[in-house]
C-alpha cells in the first residue's frame, strides 16, 4: 500500500498506538485524534463525533471493552489490527473505493467474502455449503490474484468462509504474509485451530477468526457432532492463553433464538474471551432447506431489542446483518460493501444468493462488479426505504427474482440448482408478517427525530 498507507501515516499511528498502550484508561482520546487527521475527506466525522464522549468516559461500556482489548490482546496484533483494519481498510481504503466508484461507475466493495474450498471436516445439520458439491478449491494463486485486483480497487479486508476454510490453513497464512497490509478473517468451526496455528498468527497477526457457535453444549453437538462443543472451547482457550482476539459467528433459527439472544449467552461469549458476535438469520437457501427454521416475525423483533439492549451494557461488538439494516442504509451485498466467491469461483452477489453471471476464470474482479447481475443490485439498492427491511431475499423477494431474471444470472448449486422463484416463493409468507413489525418499529424510531436514538442513528449511518 506504498501510495495509500504513507510511512508518515504509519509513523503517526504507531506512535499514537504506543501511547494509548502505556495508559489506555488515560490516552484513548489521543487514538482518535490520530483518526481525525488521517480521515481526510471527513468521511468519518460523525462516527467521531459519536464515539468522542465514550473515549472520555471510563464508565462507558465501550470505554470498557476498548480497555480490555488493550489488556487482553498482544500488543503488535492489537496494532497491526489497527493498522490494517481500522486504517487500510476503513478510513484511507474506503477514500480509495469511493474514486474507483466514481471512476468505474459500479459498486466497489469494503470487504469480500471467498471460499478456499468446499471441503470440511464436519457434516453439519443445514449447513448450506454442503449444497454447492464436494471438494471444490480455488488455487493459492487464483486467491491471491482477487486480493491484487482488490487492493488496486481500494478494498484491504478480506473474509474466508467454506466449507471450512482452515482446511487450506497453511495457504491462509501464506496469504497473510503475502498481504501484511490486509486484514483477513474466517468463519470457521474451530476445530482445526490448534497451538501451531496460533503461532502463526502471532507471527503474522493480521488474521481474526470468527468461530461458529450456536448455543451450548447440547444444541452445538446435536448440529456438528458429539465432542465439538469441547473441541470449540479448547480452541477459544488457546486464543485466549496467547492473547489472540477471536469473534463468534452465530446463525439464529426459530429453534435456538430464545437461547443465542439471551442474556446468559451474550454473557458466556464474553466469558469465553470473544470480542465481537455476528449475527446471521436462518436463510431456507438450497432445494433441501427447511422454511420453518426461519424465525417469526415476534422472534426476528425479539433479537432486534436484545441486541441493542446489550450493546448499553455488554463489551461485545455486535452485528446483526440483517436487523442493522437501518446503520448500513439498507442491504450490503452485490459489492456495495461486500461480494461472496465461492470455491468455484463464481462471482455471487452475497454467501447465502447462490447466483452468477461471471467467474473468476473468465472474468476479473472489476468485470464482474460491472456485469449484468451486480449492476441490477446498485440499481436496485435500496430494495426497501424502510432499512429494517434490507434483503431482496429475505424481505423483498419479488426483488431477488428481478435482478437474477433480468441480469440472466443462474444458480450456482451444482448438485441441485434452484429457481429463483422457487426460492423466493418461501419467504414471501415470512415477508409479509415482518413487513408490519419493522414498519411499525420503522414509524416509532425514526418518527420524532429529536430523542437520543435518532440522533445516534444518524451519525452512525
Amino acid at each position: 500500500m506504498n501510495n495509500l498507507f504513507t510511512k508518515a501515516q504509519g509513523l503517526a499511528l504507531d506512535l499514537a498506538m504506543n501511547y494509548v498502550l502505556k495508559d489506555p484508561a488515560h490516552n484513548i482520546s489521543r487514538l482518535l485524534d490520530v483518526v481525525e487527521t488521517l480521515d481526510i475527506t471527513g468521511e468519518h466525522a460523525r462516527q467521531l463525533e459519536v464515539v468522542r464522549p465514550m473515549a472520555a468516559d471510563p464508565d462507558n461500556t465501550w470505554n470498557k471493552f476498548v480497555v480490555k482489548l488493550c489488556e487482553e490482546v498482544d500488543h503488535d496484533v492489537l496494532k497491526t489490527t489497527v493498522r490494517s483494519f481500522f486504517f487500510n481498510a476503513s478510513v484511507l481504503g474506503m477514500q480509495k473505493q469511493a474514486e474507483s466508484r466514481e471512476k468505474y461507475g459500479c459498486n466497489i466493495p469494503w470487504a469480500i467474502l471467498m471460499d478456499p474450498t468446499s471441503a470440511c471436516n464436519l457434516h453439519c445439520t443445514g449447513c448450506w455449503a454442503a449444497e454447492y458439491g464436494n471438494r471444490l478449491n480455488m488455487s493459492y494463486e487464483e486467491l491471491d490474484s482477487i486480493i491484487n485486483q482488490a487492493n488496486e480497487l481500494g478494498t484491504y479486508f478480506f473474509l474466508y468462509s467454506g466449507g471450512e476454510p482452515l482446511v487450506r490453513k497453511k495457504d491462509i497464512i501464506r496469504l497473510c504474509e503475502a498481504h501484511p497490509d490486509c486484514q483477513f478473517t474466517a468463519f470457521t468451526n474451530g476445530t482445526l485451530i490448534d497451538d501451531q496455528f496460533a503461532e502463526d498468527m502471532l507471527r503474522v497477526k493480521n488474521f481474526i477468526p470468527a468461530i461458529s457457535v450456536e448455543g451450548f453444549e447440547e444444541a452445538t453437538d446435536f448440529r456438528r457432532g458429539s465432542g465439538t462443543f469441547a473441541a470449540v472451547e479448547r480452541a477459544m482457550t488457546i486464543l485466549r492463553e496467547k492473547k489472540l482476539p477471536f469473534g463468534i459467528s452465530c446463525c439464529y433459527t426459530s429453534k435456538n433464538v430464545e437461547v443465542i439472544g439471551s442474556e446468559e449467552y451474550f454473557d458466556q461469549m464474553i466469558a469465553w474471551g470473544a470480542r465481537f458476535c455476528w449475527l446471521f438469520t436462518y436463510m431456507p437457501v438450497g432445494n433441501e432447506a427447511v422454511p420453518e427454521l426461519m424465525v417469526s416475525a415476534e422472534q426476528r423483533r425479539f433479537m432486534y431489542e436484545q441486541v441493542r439492549k446489550f450493546r448499553e451494557t455488554k463489551p461485545l461488538f455486535t452485528l446483526d446483518f440483517w436487523n442493522d439494516g437501518e446503520y448500513s442504509k439498507g442491504c450490503l451485498a452485490g459489492g456495495r460493501v461486500y461480494l461472496h466467491i465461492n470455491a468455484n469461483g463464481d462471482y455471487e452477489p452475497y454467501a447465502f444468493i447462490h447466483y452468477s453471471d461471471t467467474n473468476i476464470r473468465t472474468h476479473t474482479l472489476l468485470e464482474a462488479l460491472q456485469a449484468p447481475l451486480f449492476t441490477a443490485y446498485k440499481e436496485g439498492q435500496p430494495w426497501n426505504q424502510n432499512h429494517l427491511r434490507p434483503c431482496p431475499l429475505l424481505d423483498n423477494p419479488e426483488a431477488l427474482v428481478d435482478v437474477v431474471e433480468r441480469s440472466g444470472a443462474h444458480s450456482t448449486d451444482l448438485q441441485s440448482p434452484e429457481d429463483v422463484r422457487e426460492l423466493a416463493g418461501k419467504c414471501k409468507e415470512k415477508a409479509a408478517a415482518w413487513a408490519e413489525t419493522a414498519d411499525e418499529i420503522w414509524a416509532c424510531t425514526h418518527g420524532c427525530g429529536s430523542c437520543s436514538e435518532c440522533v445516534a442513528k444518524r451519525a452512525w449511518v
